[in-house]
Parts: structure tokens; C-alpha cells; sequence
């Protein structure tokens, strides 16, 4: 197994690069179980993002980023949930294609999180920008619930993901094509 080197928030670690096709490889950044990881990477992010009052990720990955932040800096956060659950009242909902994914998925909010956010600056949260898809999907609930994004933030941009202006992030993280 190949490895990629990351240096994030004063730590390393050591990322397995992982097939999405027969061309790409990416470096599996997991935070789950990481907490040294988690709680340093929400310190640093907290920093930079700008005054809010919630902070929105989806499911699952993103949730112990939300977390931390929310816990270090008393901003409420909100999971945006992948399936409709038996105490969901009056659910919206967007379409997400991820690159970490396989398939089309749908991410949903459910009443007390629109009321929670309606006439609210809202920061977006995740822990990896790749293609945007994810971003995407979160702006829309963000919009379709009434909030206001005012910013939108992960720990790593990935690819071409880097480039872009209106993203605030910690570090760049590579995409390793082959042939």
C-alpha cells in the first residue's frame, strides 16, 4: 500500500492512497477515532472561519469537525442526515453526488433544524473539498431553509478544490492520477 504524508494543524500522518477509478487514487483522510486530529484541525479551523451562528455539516464524516468547533466555540451545530428518521418533522431535501461515494445520495433537514437556521449566517463545515458536490448540496438546504451562508470551511482542499477563492481551509491535499 502506497501512504501520503500530511502535515495539518502541527500533526502527521500518514494517509493510504485509495482507488476512486482506474485513472485516480486519493489519500483517505479519516478523522473518525482521530481525536488528537479532530480536536487540533477544529482549533485551527475555528480561527479562520467568520462570525456565525450555526455551523451545518452532513453526514457522516464531517460531524466530528462540527463537533469540536461547536464544542470549543459554544456556535450550535447542525447534521444535515442521510436518511428521514422516525422523529424528522416536515424533512427538505437536496441530491448529492460525492466523489467518495459510489452512488446519488440525498441529505435531509428536518423543522427544528430550518428554525434553527432561518435569518441565520451560516458557516458550512466538512473535512474534505474535492469536487464541491457536497458543498453544493449543503448551500441548498442552507438556502432552502432560509439561512445565510457566510462562509464555508474544511480542513483539506483536494485537487483543483484548492484553487478556488470563496473556501477557507487548512491544507491542500493532493490527487494522485495514474495510468
Amino acid at each position: 500500500m502506497q501512504y501520503y504524508t500530511l502535515k495539518v494543524a502541527g500533526l502527521t500522518r500518514q494517509l493510504p492512497l485509495c482507488a476512486v477509478s482506474d485513472t485516480l487514487d486519493i489519500a483517505a483522510f479519516v478523522m473518525f477515532s482521530d481525536v488528537e486530529m479532530t480536536v487540533a484541525c477544529a482549533k485551527e479551523l475555528a480561527k479562520k472561519i467568520p462570525e456565525c451562528d450555526v455551523l451545518i455539516t452532513a453526514e457522516t464524516k464531517g460531524i466530528p469537525l462540527a463537533y469540536e468547533m461547536s464544542r470549543q466555540t459554544g456556535i450550535p451545530y447542525i447534521v444535515a442526515r442521510k436518511s428521514v428518521k422516525v422523529y424528522t418533522r416536515n424533512p427538505i431535501e437536496v441530491t448529492v453526488n460525492s466523489i467518495t461515494t459510489q452512488h446519488t445520495q440525498k441529505l435531509y433537514l428536518g423543522q427544528d433544524e430550518v428554525d434553527l437556521m432561518k435569518g441565520k449566517r451560516i458557516v458550512v463545515v466538512d473535512d474534505v473539498i474535492s469536487t464541491g458536490e457536497s458543498l453544493l448540496a449543503l448551500d441548498e438546504l442552507v438556502k432552502k431553509a432560509g439561512g445565510q451562508i457566510v462562509g464555508q470551511a474544511a480542513v483539506l482542499a483536494e485537487g483543483d478544490a484548492a484553487d478556488r477563492k470563496d473556501i477557507i481551509f487548512l491544507e491542500k491535499l493532493p490527487l494522485f492520477p495514474h495510468s
